[in-house]
């Protein structure tokens, strides 16, 4: 088999179906290879929880996808922030700055699901599953060469643009010969969906400590979502501890902001790895969310940069006279997503080396730093539109829920 199409997406988790959905809109012809088999869902699309920041929540609705969601998100009017050991806190009240939520929470599956719901109506979009990417092959009238992989055998595939949106081990992007650079916090974060005495109230609490930050996040459903990182020697311990024994340890981290936690779902696992591309474009081939920096959550960023990537993408493509993959285009978008991608990656690893710091000399620095920050109305603001996802040049779909 050998095909061709305007764009090829290798990889179809949160950001590549994303951008499957948006390049819909503009009429292209996109190939969309995945790993996963149809009916059933990849394993990102799990019980952890998404932030997502106001800038994405604008943009999915204009997309389609939020509408599909089974189960409400839950909105985020408050953020509170604190650290363990040390004096003064950030408290931001969404309603301070004309908004009405800084964005929501929603469940990785239910997100899952909207997406799968919605690819399901594109008209120009064509799915390869279960299939695997192989390599790329040379350029050759304006295309891309694509190899895949199915049960059927090894096929052909022929795109203007090759999008690797297939993940933090990206082989396309080792395809490309990309270097990577890599940055291992040492810490492991857990996930769970959590039961409080005092149901969610629209406060998201993010409390910092020495071996990794622990967040309640407020879900739709009544429960909280809990993000608890912990030293990666203490991992397989914090794994093996009984539910009783797990609820005190996050009781303790947290305090009784929420109450008493009284139950906990299963736990997952995942270590704390940075991984930057050191390009992000080749020939006729770009990287984006994860392929191209997978980062600390702290600040639940990754998901909401790699959205950025895709829209900008999107809108550049919508925009452009020339061709989709050709350098000009490359290159814009190199330069469009250069500010915003180094600025969330600045903020996001220098709060995560800041905050678990235990140097001693550093922790009367660090509260004041937390007075200083509440007390301090353009810091704030600074803080809540990186936060909202305002940040460098925004794509228009980010801006606005309207279709």
């Amino acid at each position: 088999m050998s095909k061709n199409h305007d764009v090829v997406i290798v990889g179809g988790g949160l950001v590549g179906a994303s951008l499957a959905i948006a390049l819909d809109r503009l009429g292209l012809d996109v190939g969309l290879v995945e790993a996963t088999p149809g009916g059933a869902l990849p394993a990102v699309f799990d019980q952890r929880n998404l932030s997502f920041a106001a800038a994405t929540v604008n943009a999915l609705t204009a997309l389609g996808v939020m509408q599909k969601l089974a189960n409400p998100g839950g909105p985020i009017r408050r953020i509170h922030v604190s650290r363990a050991g040390d004096f003064g806190r950030v408290v931001m009240q969404a309603s301070d700055y004309g908004r009405e939520a800084f964005g929501q929470v929603v469940v990785a599956r239910d997100f899952g699901e909207a997406l799968e719901a919605r690819l399901g109506e594109l008209q120009h979009l064509s799915r390869y599953r279960p299939a695997r990417f192989v390599g790329l092959g040379p350029s050759r009238d304006g295309r891309r060469e694509v190899i895949i992989t199915d049960d059927a055998g090894e096929h052909r595939l022929h795109a203007r643009l090759v999008v690797g949106a297939d993940g933090t081990r990206s082989a396309v992007r080792q395809a490309l010969g990309i270097d990577i650079s890599e940055h291992d916090y040492q810490q492991t974060l857990f996930v769970a969906r959590l039961r409080a005495a005092k149901a969610p109230d629209g406060c998201a609490y993010e409390r910092f400590t020495d071996t990794g930050p622990t967040a309640l996040l407020p879900r739709g459903d009544r429960h909280y979502g809990v993000v608890h990182g912990v030293a990666r020697d203490e991992a397989d311990a914090v794994m093996a501890l009984d539910d009783a024994g797990w609820l005190a340890r996050l009781q303790g981290a947290v305090g009784w902001r929420a109450g008493r936690l009284l139950e906990s779902g299963p736990r997952s696992a995942y270590p704390l790895i940075q991984v930057l591309a050191q390009k992000l474009v080749g020939e006729r081939a770009l990287l984006l969310g994860n392929a191209a920096q997978t980062i600390h959550p702290l600040g639940a960023q990754g998901f909401n940069l790699g959205l950025r990537d895709a829209l900008t993408l999107a809108e550049l493509i919508g925009d452009a006279a020339q061709d989709a993959g050709g350098e000009d285009l490359l290159q814009a978008y190199v330069a469009r997503r250069g500010p915003d991608r180094e600025q969330t990656l600045a903020f996001s690893d220098g709060l995560a080396r800041l905050t678990s710091n235990a140097t001693p000399l550093i922790r009367p620095l660090r509260s004041l730093g937390f007075v200083a920050a509440a007390q301090a109305p353009a810091l704030q603001s600074f803080l809540v539109g990186g936060a909202m996802g305002f940040r460098g040049q925004v794509p228009e779909l980010c801006r606005s829920a309207a279709r």
